[in-house]
């Protein structure tokens, strides 16, 4: 049965890419409805052979709707989820709005699929380096009982937007003309350089960025005794996320144990020969599906220890996909 769908956010990175991957992966749209705000009304996208011209994200825009698609900020989300709702549409925001709201469920499909039909009308898409974090967790918690993470993020300028890859681009255009290099979207030049700096800091020396992964995958995986510390680092890299990995289980795993669990687990793709290239890279990876694994060895500092290496496409598992494939999940319920 069709399907009939709004994005919110139409026009943005995200909503680019949720157009995309609803015709690549031939989710049952009968209707397609793509909203944004009023300066881009009128422009249009492809989508399946049509072009379909972008409408204003207001109230009465989802009369009709069967799942809204929200990747338009937080204070759109804010603003305009409830109306949504109270339409009939089921809401999958990829904002940060609800993660961590107790009546919410925060769901990636491959660790916590019950937790989706468990909505009262918003479901929330974890933040991008959760997503894939917790995708290559979930088989080890399971397995070994995890203790405690400790995990660095490379992540990409495609996390800042369209603004941040273009800045990129520039100052790697000026450093090879030898002109200034101008940085607007980063406090410091990000070409050839990197920042321990994503989003704002918190009182506890933490980034915002860093406790959305402490928190966000406590509340997936069900489990509020995982301690988790990270720090998250941008890199001069257009897409894809990249993440070192130090688990400490509570049972003991080997190398090769671990490795046949990734391998075993939905989602996960396992790139890992001990020679030069046997490993995920953000190039390889970029517009794939899946979670990449490799660098799989034991944590030779502590008795109980995993250290792993993780890739992913932050804009498709990391917002997009895992976004559709909530909705996928929520139509087996209706078949």
């Amino acid at each position: 049965m069709g399907q009939r769908v709004a994005i919110a956010g139409a026009t943005g990175a995200v909503g680019t890419e949720l157009i995309k991957l609803l015709e690549q992966r031939n989710f049952p749209v009968s209707e397609l409805r793509l909203l944004a705000s009023k300066r881009s009304v009128g422009k249009k996208r492809l989508f399946k052979g049509e072009m379909i011209a972008v409408e204003e994200l207001t109230t009465n825009a989802f009369e009709g709707i069967d799942i809204a698609y929200f990747s338009a900020g937080a204070s759109r989300s804010l603003e305009f989820c409830s109306a949504a709702v109270k339409a009939g549409a089921v809401v999958i925001d990829n904002s940060s709005a609800f993660r961590m709201d107790a009546e919410v469920p925060l769901v990636v499909p491959e660790v916590n699929p019950e937790a989706a039909f468990t909505h009262q009308g918003i479901i929330a898409n974890p933040n991008c380096t959760t997503i894939q974090m917790v995708v290559a967790l979930k088989p080890i918690h399971d397995a070994a009982v995890i203790k405690r993470v400790v995990v660095s993020t490379y992540q990409s300028v495609s996390g800042s937007g369209a603004a941040g890859m273009h800045e990129l681009e520039q100052q790697v255009v000026d450093y090879a003309a030898e002109n200034p290099l101008q940085n607007d979207i980063y406090p410091v030049q990000i070409a050839f350089n990197v920042i321990p700096h994503v989003d704002v800091f918190e009182d506890n020396g933490y980034t915002k960025e860093e406790m959305k992964m402490v928190n966000e995958t406590q509340k997936i995986m069900s489990a509020p005794k995982i301690m988790v510390s990270a720090t998250c680092v941008r890199v001069p890299v257009f897409r894809a996320h990249s993440e070192a990995v130090n688990v400490e289980t509570e049972k003991k795993l080997t190398a090769d144990m671990a490795r046949g669990l990734f391998v075993k687990a939905p989602g996960i793709k396992v790139k890992d020969v001990q020679e030069p290239g046997g490993y995920p890279t953000p190039h390889e990876v970029s517009e794939s599906f899946e979670t990449w694994v490799g660098r799989i060895r034991e944590d030779i500092s502590v008795d109980n220890g995993i250290a792993f290496w993780i890739v992913a496409d932050q804009l498709y598992k990391g917002a997009a996909l895992n976004a559709i494939q909530i909705g996928e999940l929520l139509l087996t319920q209706k078949d």
